[in-house]
């Protein structure tokens, strides 16, 4: 894995770096690679019960794709006709926010400074985003003439609504922390000189709780936005069948029985 990606799993916490802070944690192909590979690795570990994404620096999360090496490879592109360039969508991106949206595990973002393009839509994947006050978020891609990508034009509307969506990716601007958390973007806005804290302290939380509980929750919400109210009922008895058969469903009647604090096993 290449060191533009930091990796390290502790205690049921994969804690996952963006290691770029010199080129604001831009998105070069290794990099991309190295994401790609350990939010796979990350969302298929058993061993894992919460992943924390975050960045190196204190200026950016990640400004999406590495413009400088992109118009290399459009060069490239124009004198092979390959069309490879933009195969990163399928290549990278999607696979990155497939991992991130669909783990089996709570997802933790800690925005640390500009989430731009791709940077943005990772952000958006997670499934609960702690953002520096310094913070700030640009949807970008029709500033360079692109749509969007990153699972963006599906989080985005989801998260502020359509109409803000469509605001928001048709006049790309830069809007701050507050106006994010206002938004529903971030779910909490700290100080940066805590977000490293708190967010570990958040995602170390995540990773000793009920995982079975937590993976089948991702999935009732995801589904019930896009099913019918029957249709989520139906889901939500599955689920909680799912639930209701865990260890840690188990551990938690006898703690609240015996006036104990759970300890749960992840499974």
């Amino acid at each position: 894995m290449a060191d533009t990606v930091l990796y390290e799993v502790s205690d049921g916490l994969a804690t996952i770096t963006l290691n770029r802070p010199e080129a604001m944690n831009a998105l070069n192909v290794a990099t991309k690679v190295a994401l790609r590979d350990a939010v796979e690795s990350a969302a298929a570990d058993g061993a894992v019960r919460a992943i924390l994404l975050t960045a190196a620096g204190d200026r950016a999360f990640c400004v999406g794709q590495d413009l400088k090496e992109h118009i290399g490879l459009l060069a490239a592109d124009r004198e092979t006709g390959s069309g490879q360039t933009m195969s990163t969508v399928r290549e990278h991106y999607n696979p990155i926010v497939r991992a991130l949206a669909g783990a089996a595990k709570p997802v933790v973002a800690a925005v640390n400074g500009v989430a731009a393009g791709a940077g943005f839509g990772f952000a958006l994947a997670a499934d609960y985003r702690i953002v520096a006050d310094t913070a700030a978020f640009n949807t970008s891609f029709a500033g360079v003439a692109l749509t969007a990508d990153s699972g963006m034009s599906w989080t985005l509307p989801r998260v502020v609504g359509p109409g803000r969506a469509a605001d928001l990716m048709l006049f790309p601007r830069t809007i701050g922390a507050q106006d994010a958390y206002e938004l529903g973007i971030a779910n909490r806005l700290v100080p940066a000189a805590e977000l490293r804290a708190e967010a570990e302290k958040v995602a170390r939380s995540l990773a000793e709780g009920p995982t079975v509980a937590y993976a089948a929750l991702k999935e009732a919400m995801a589904y019930g936005l896009n099913h019918s109210l029957e249709e989520t009922l139906e889901k939500e008895d599955e689920l909680q069948t799912r639930a209701g058969q865990s260890e840690d469903h188990s551990i938690a009647v006898q703690a609240f029985v015996n006036k104990e604090k759970p300890k749960y096993l992840g499974r």
